[in-house]
């Protein structure tokens, strides 16, 4: 990458840098050692406690560290990647800063610095001083030098609406919210990674993997369950196999908190039903999710359990339901073999 060597460095059992690990590597490296990359709070849901030894560590052997701000909704008004010793930091506008994440964009957000680094900024033929010079010898990496004027104005508005205290206690809502979340969910699922106390940051993920053995049940199969209550289904398997990462946010009120909980906790009924054998292994009601209205309502039904418990397994569905608008999909083969959705070339002439 750049012409880098990547080295890895090891976690420990509780999601957390290996320390020690990395001091071996950073000393091994020394001579040679250009960044470190670190994510705060960690994609695991925790705030690493050993984060500012380790920036000490990789600053002692000569190394800069390079904090990716994927989490900074976890860090606004409690602390900051420079308060930590960082060197370069770039801010996702999504999610921390009202901008819309997925759907291929728009990805935008500042890259941040310390001064000394100021003079490898990209540059752009705009930006110039008093005397006509340009301000970075750097060439441009896109077409306007502050990024898309479309999309930064909301994040501009964002920012000016809340101020520094409504940003603050955005931030506290996103890490509450995840907690409360964990705590209604840990006897039911295994929540994977904690700190010392028990406590995530501003998401944590549960561990399905054990369903697999005893229900032959994957997380595929309840990410498609949630969807028949009424549930985009979260981040899946990411950063760690076979696993669902829960990340709230501060937007969702205490109401929908526990909507998706009361989801997730009848789901796990729904397994241990498998588990006991009171569902079928091969035809049940989480292998066969989602159920769209057309299969529901349709004049034949073979499976053993009820159209009622397919379509409303929790009552607030019989108040509002959002039907999925289709059934179970092979996703890996449709990751894998991609279609051109694009009228014939005959249509333009």
């Amino acid at each position: 990458m750049a012409g880098l060597k990547v080295v890895i460095v090891k976690c420990d059992p509780k999601g957390n840098l290996d320390l020690v690990d990395l001091e071996s590597k950073a000393k091994k490296h020394a001579n040679e050692l250009s960044a470190v990359m670190i994510t705060y709070p960690s994609t695991f849901g925790v705030f690493e406690e050993g984060v500012l030894e380790a920036i000490e560590i990789v600053h002692q052997n000569g190394g800069q560290v390079y904090m990716d701000g994927a989490n900074m909704n976890a860090q606004v008004g409690l602390t900051s990647p420079g308060h930590m010793g960082a060197d370069v930091c770039h801010l996702n506008n999504h999610k921390t800063l009202a901008i819309p994440h997925g759907g291929g964009g728009p990805g935008v957000g500042p890259i941040c610095v310390k001064k000394h680094l100021t003079p490898f900024l990209p540059g752009h033929p705009e930006l110039v001083n008093a005397d006509g010079t340009p301000k970075s010898t750097m060439g441009p990496v896109s077409a306007a030098p502050y990024g898309s004027a479309g999309v930064l104005p909301v994040t501009w508005s964002y920012v000016k609406l809340l101020g520094g205290r409504g940003m603050t206690q955005v931030s506290k809502t996103a890490i509450l919210n995840a907690n409360y979340m964990a705590n209604r969910l840990r006897d039911h699922y295994s929540i994977l990674f904690t700190n010392q106390k028990g406590m995530c940051a501003h998401e944590f993920i549960l561990d399905m993997r054990p369903f697999g053995k005893t229900a032959g049940v994957q997380v595929i199969d309840i990410a498609k369950r949630l969807q028949d209550y009424g549930f985009h289904p979260p981040t899946m398997s990411w950063p760690v196999p076979n696993t669902i990462m829960i990340e709230p946010t501060e937007s969702e009120s205490k109401e929908e908190l526990d909507k998706f909980c009361d989801a997730l906790i009848s789901i796990r009924e729904e397994i241990r039903e498998i588990e006991e054998g009171k569902q079928s292994h091969e035809d049940n009601i989480l292998v066969n999710a989602p159920h769209t209205i057309s299969r529901v309502s349709a004049e034949e039904w073979t499976h053993p359990y009820s159209r009622q418990r397919a379509a409303y397994p929790l009552p607030y569905l019989r108040e509002r339901k959002f039907w999925p608008s289709v059934g179970r999909v092979d996703d890996a083969f449709g990751d894998r073999n991609l279609m051109c959705s694009c009228p014939p070339i005959d249509t333009y002439q």
